[in-house]
């Protein structure tokens, strides 16, 4: 309680995207570069820990490939689409500042919390409805989301599962109306605690389903996607610090994206 955290973050990724064969899309790859500002507020829910957050990114993004067969390159630069997030401990510390929450630590070096959270993508990023590739979905997106963190020492493991549910794009490609199934996801993280507040993490992360839905008749388009990461972060004042991430996206179907995307973050709490 009463620390708000700022950040603002920079990522590339590239890689290769796998279309519908419909599309008679081959051999595309995406570059893109991504801004993202972000600020987190704690908030309390009777002596339950909460939060708020928000996320802003900017990004311009290229794809070139063949369409038809013929060399096509595309580019788009713009506002994606920004997500609030809000989240609550169900079992853990109780809602207390920085000192109080490091005391209970030092007291239970073994414990383990667990939460709930619901995030929403908004609508608002840059979206042409006569293309195919937008940086915005034009659609809510609502992710609820639950999981645990077990502490012992200076070691922790995450373990998240959540689902993505999708509204309709009525104002899809080719003047049609696009639904999409759920997708479901989990995520699992490892964490070691270094000195100097500094630590660093590895995570895996595995979605299924998210059939698309084209005018009512579903698309066989299922997903499946393998991700990995990596991530270091570091203190450079006490109230300052930075976070390298590195994260490699996998497709397990015939579409989706080969990818390895790279995030350089700073942030700063007050």
């Amino acid at each position: 309680m009463g620390t708000n955290v700022l950040g603002a973050g920079y990522s590339y990724t590239s890689g290769d995207v796998f279309f519908d064969p419909l599309l008679q899309a081959e051999d595309v790859k995406i570059k893109a570069h991504s801004l993202a500002v972000s600020f987190v507020q704690p908030f309390k829910v009777r002596n339950k820990l909460a939060r708020i957050s928000l996320l802003v990114p900017f990004s311009t993004a290229d794809w070139s490939g063949l369409l038809s067969g013929e060399p096509t390159a595309v580019n788009r630069t713009g506002f994606a689409d920004p997500r609030i997030r809000a989240s609550v401990l169900l079992a853990g510390p109780p809602a207390g500042n920085a000192l109080e929450v490091r005391q209970y630590r030092i007291d239970n070096p073994t414990s383990t919390t667990f939460g709930v959270s619901l995030a929403i993508t908004l609508p608002l990023g840059e979206y042409f409805e006569d293309k195919l590739l937008n940086l915005g979905g034009n659609r809510f997106v609502f992710r609820p989301q639950v999981g645990m963190i077990h502490y012992w020492g200076t070691w922790s493991f995450e373990l998240t599962g959540s689902v993505f549910l999708y509204t309709r794009n009525p104002d899809f490609f080719n003047d049609a109306q696009r639904d999409q199934r759920p997708t479901f996801a989990m995520q699992s993280h490892l964490v070691k605690q270094l000195r100097g507040g500094a630590w660093l993490s590895l995570g895996a992360g595995y979605g299924l389903g998210g059939e698309s839905v084209i005018n009512r008749q579903p698309n066989g388009d299922f997903r499946s996607n393998l991700l990995m990461s990596a991530s270091y972060s570091l203190l450079i004042t006490k109230r300052q610090g930075l976070k390298l991430t590195y994260i490699r996206s996998e497709a397990l179907q015939d579409i989706g994206s080969n990818t390895n995307n790279f995030l350089l973050a700073w942030f700063i709490s007050f």
